[in-house]
């Protein structure tokens, strides 16, 4: 029987569109992606985890019955990544998932944090036949950090350099950025909304999942006493450490932010591409580090509109796909949790606590055998 030497990373994020599944050879002291899949979340799985997410329709009975049905999907992803590369469970050393956040808040002076992933992850070690690492984000918690982001240091390890001061912004549902300076320093940070708003004001009014490339906006013109509005939520104020989800920026505030106003239904998606745009450069212009180059990875990459407006906003500063560094902007989270699958299964730290908060480094997630 040959060496195991690969692991797979599970992702589905705040978007809630589809498990993206990586597998992944760290076994040369480098990063080899060796296939990927994308396994879509039935849309009335998808409802029954915004109910999840909001209160009011959340109930432990649907809590229960959803964290196994994702279970469930992820351990499809799985197996459909591994028939797909004709991947036995004896070539792989361990699954990470990172399952589907329902619920995050972020700790305050008076009260704990708290950070809930959901889909079975016994049910993905029984069906694979792989041990599995899941429940990243709690050890953080527990030590006074948020959680949240994660996947800076596995920035750090696979995108650092000691020539350039580099910034990987990760737009997914939430936009984060990864602060990577040439002395090795690594930071970062939630800067606010990313796909969210745009794939759910899409969705309500076309039909479709998204905006393809900008497109929809791009029909639309910015309103700049919306846009001041939308900039004035108090998150985008905060400093960091800071993160956020659909808890603070949903499809009902949103809503809630038009009643003073009377705009086209386009025109409302040009101010939120233009609102996700400029809160994250503001984010990266504002840094007490000149930075030298930009590269994005995460669906927002391949949103045309939201890309061009990202670059007019940043100043002087070259903006590039992950694709230039050598990791496809769609896989680059899914590869981040086989990263910390690696981690937990070596029993190294997976944390950053200048990004999380956390008061020391520590190993994340827990091990669930075949």
């Amino acid at each position: 029987m040959s060496e195991a030497n690969t692991y797979i990373g599970l992702m589905s994020g705040t978007s809630i569109d589809s498990i993206d599944a990586a597998a992944v050879d760290f076994s040369a002291g480098q990063l080899k992606l060796i296939g990927s899949h994308s396994h879509p979340i039935p849309e009335q799985l998808r409802k029954d985890i915004l109910n999840l997410c909001l209160p009011g329709r959340d109930t432990v009975q649907l809590y229960a019955e959803t964290d196994r049905a994702l279970g469930e999907l992820f351990a499809d992803a799985a197996l459909g990544l591994m028939d797909k590369l004709n991947l036995s469970a004896d070539k792989i050393i361990a699954i990470g998932s990172h399952g589907q956040t329902v619920r995050h808040s972020v700790p305050n002076q008076t009260e704990n944090g708290y950070s809930q992933q959901i889909g079975d992850a016994n049910i993905i070690a029984a069906r694979s036949g792989c041990s599995v690492a899941a429940d990243f984000r709690r050890k953080d918690l527990a030590l006074g950090g948020q959680g949240a982001p994660l996947v800076p240091a596995f920035h750090r390890q696979l995108f650092f350099s000691p020539q350039k001061n580099r910034v990987v912004a990760n737009i997914g549902g939430i936009a984060n950025i990864t602060i990577l300076k040439t002395n090795g320093d690594c930071s970062g940070f939630d800067t606010g909304p990313g796909n969210m708003l745009l794939d759910a004001w899409c969705q309500k009014h076309t039909g479709d999942a998204y905006d393809n490339d900008g497109n929809w906006g791009a029909s639309g013109t910015v309103d700049d006493a919306l846009l001041s509005q939308l900039k004035a939520h108090p998150f985008l104020a905060q400093s960091a450490p800071k993160s956020t989800g659909r808890e603070e920026f949903n499809l009902p505030w949103l809503e809630q932010q038009l009643q003073q106003f009377n705009l086209s239904a386009e025109d409302i998606q040009a101010t939120v591409t233009a609102f996700t745009a400029q809160t994250l450069a503001d984010c990266i212009n504002n840094l007490d580090t000149a930075i030298d180059e930009v590269f994005v990875c995460g669906g927002g990459a391949f949103n045309s509109q939201l890309m061009a407006q990202l670059q007019s906003c940043l100043h002087n500063v070259e903006l590039q796909s992950t694709a230039q560094l050598g990791l496809d902007p769609n896989w680059v989270e899914a590869c981040a949790f086989a990263w910390l699958a690696k981690q937990r299964i070596e029993n190294k730290p997976g944390n950053l606590p200048a990004v999380t908060g956390a008061v020391r480094e520590t190993i994340l997630g827990a091990v669930y055998l075949p």
